[in-house]
């Protein structure tokens, strides 16, 4: 009796010392540190769970519903069901921008009248031409089961909640009307009101697919893949500019000619007519936000839109699953040439000189990552936060999405404010201008400031549980507005290490 109770006492310290071990360890490693409010959030959401014996665990070993746990597989077996209502959705779908379709009765403009102020100064000036000649492309991954989403479909199966009760006598949220959830108190997000472990046909966005891209022709991998650490004199402070901290040089420029020869052998991406051809072509549109830094500089910030992140399994257990997801790349400009650019990884991300990164003629590629959509410069595979390759992302050469085929198109002014703010808009010049592509195009969403997806799940729901720190759901992100558009560095943290060359083993962190 006294050698099981030593064995089951050695058995059991293990657990809570390997329990302690694993939940501090991706603390300690996360880039990312807690806040107090944050902490005091986790407090609340520990003392969601009915069962004494759960909020135990969970305070004292992170192990938090553990009688939740069941397989978590990215689309259901069977979902023969379900074809004949995506066939229904893709005959319904309106081959113009979907957001005609959601306009508000004071953005639409009756014929023939004549446009007041405030909307003329919304219509300032259409996306230069080098920013779609130097735009990226982006490879999905081959056996993605969360395709690109639409925004004005995605906000159509959205409910609102303001403090995780539903918001009661509310207007249909649309793209028109987003910003007015703004004035509630709490924290505002937008609901499904689908359970996602249904995979309902409109989360997996199955009819937004692009067309297959030919393999083969124009892929351009750099010369040399190195450790990354490579310095260069760079002839201005390009990487680090905005409009209160101009455009010093610091060399004497390089001969235009050399910046511009092309490389012996160069493939040319060739020039799509008025027409786009299919390839490459997603129903989905990306989003294009211009912003003006000043002195010659322009960051071209490229969102793309997923209705659901599936997160990454470790041990066969699935963490990080949300609703609504934000992936961004942003690429930035000197007098219209383009120096450097930037993939967002999970809570940050990892920025490029111009010349280390794959190129198909003029543009990028870049590889998004299975489930998750994190953007990496190389395919393969890409461990972050837990050691040993324990989590990670994959990405391949998938299906190559061409985002200027269909995108919505804007300028952001950070200097200015927002104009709905503004009692006389007279004054007030709008902070975020339509491109004359697409000049009724709505603004208020990007204005909106809560999560476009369900905010974390308690720990009563079934649907969820939490080991060693990490949640099975976690809450959905807020949009592009919150990205720091208004930054001075590529990266969207305070710290940034520009590489020179493509460090397959290394991370942002």
């Amino acid at each position: 009796m006294n050698a099981w109770l030593r064995r089951a006492a050695v058995l059991l310290t293990l657990l809570l010392v390997v329990s302690l071990v694993a939940s501090w360890l991706p603390t300690a490693l996360s880039p990312t540190k807690s806040s107090a409010e944050k902490r005091a959030r986790d407090r609340l959401w520990v003392d969601s769970s009915p069962y004494f014996w759960d909020r135990l665990l969970c305070r004292w070993g992170s192990l938090c519903g553990l009688h939740h746990l069941k397989e978590d597989p990215a689309a259901l077996p069977d979902p023969g069901a379900d074809d004949q209502e995506w066939r229904e959705l893709r005959r319904r779908s309106n081959p113009h921008p979907s957001w005609l379709d959601s306009r508000s009765d004071e953005d639409a403009q009756p014929a023939g009248s004549k446009r007041n102020f405030r909307e003329r100064r919304r219509i300032v000036e259409d996306i230069p031409d080098f920013v779609f000649k130097h735009a990226p492309l982006v490879h999905l991954y081959s056996g993605e089961q969360f395709w690109p989403s639409d925004i004005a479909e995605h906000v159509q199966h959205m409910n609102v909640t303001v403090d995780n009760a539903p918001l009661d006598h509310q207007d249909q949220p649309t793209l028109s009307n987003l910003d007015r959830l703004n004035a509630h108190d709490g924290i505002v997000v937008l609901h499904s009101r689908d359970d996602v472990e249904s995979r309902p046909p409109w989360l997996h966005s199955r009819d937004s697919v692009p067309n297959p891209f030919p393999d083969g022709d124009g892929g351009e991998q750099p010369p040399h893949i190195g450790n990354g650490k490579q310095d260069r004199l760079e002839p201005t402070t390009w990487f680090d500019v905005d409009k209160k901290h101009p455009l010093h040089r610091i060399a004497e420029p390089w001969p235009r000619s050399s910046s511009r020869r092309s490389r012996p052998g160069e493939p040319r991406f060739s020039r799509r007519g008025h027409k786009p051809d299919a390839d490459g072509y997603s129903r989905a549109p990306a989003v294009l936000v211009l912003v003006d830094k000043g002195s010659g500089v322009v960051d071209a910030f490229w969102f793309f839109f997923y209705s659901y992140n599936l997160g990454q399994t470790v041990l066969g257990i699935r963490f990080g699953n949300h609703v609504g997801d934000w992936e961004h790349c942003m690429v930035r400009f000197e007098h219209g040439v383009p120096r450097g650019i930037y993939f967002s990884e999970h809570e940050g991300g990892q920025a490029y000189a111009w010349e280390a990164v794959e190129k198909r003629g003029d543009r990028p590629v870049i590889y998004s990552a299975v489930g998750s959509h994190a953007m990496y410069a190389l395919p393969g595979e890409h461990p972050y936060v837990l050691p040993f390759g324990m989590l990670k992302d994959v990405t391949d050469k998938g299906p190559l999405w061409d985002p200027t085929l269909n995108n919505y198109a804007y300028h952001y002014d950070y200097t200015r404010s927002k104009p709905e703010d503004e009692a006389d808009p007279l004054r007030h010049a709008p902070s975020l201008v339509p491109a004359a592509s697409n000049p009724a195009a709505p603004t208020s969403w990007f204005h909106y400031k809560g999560g476009w997806g369900d905010e974390v799940y308690t720990l009563a729901d079934p649907r969820q549980w939490r080991l060693f720190g990490q949640y099975h759901y976690v809450t959905g992100p807020n949009g592009p507005k919150f990205k720091r558009l208004e930054r001075s560095k590529l990266c969207g943290k305070p710290k940034c290490r520009v590489l020179y060359e493509l460090d397959p083993k290394g991370t942002w962190y």
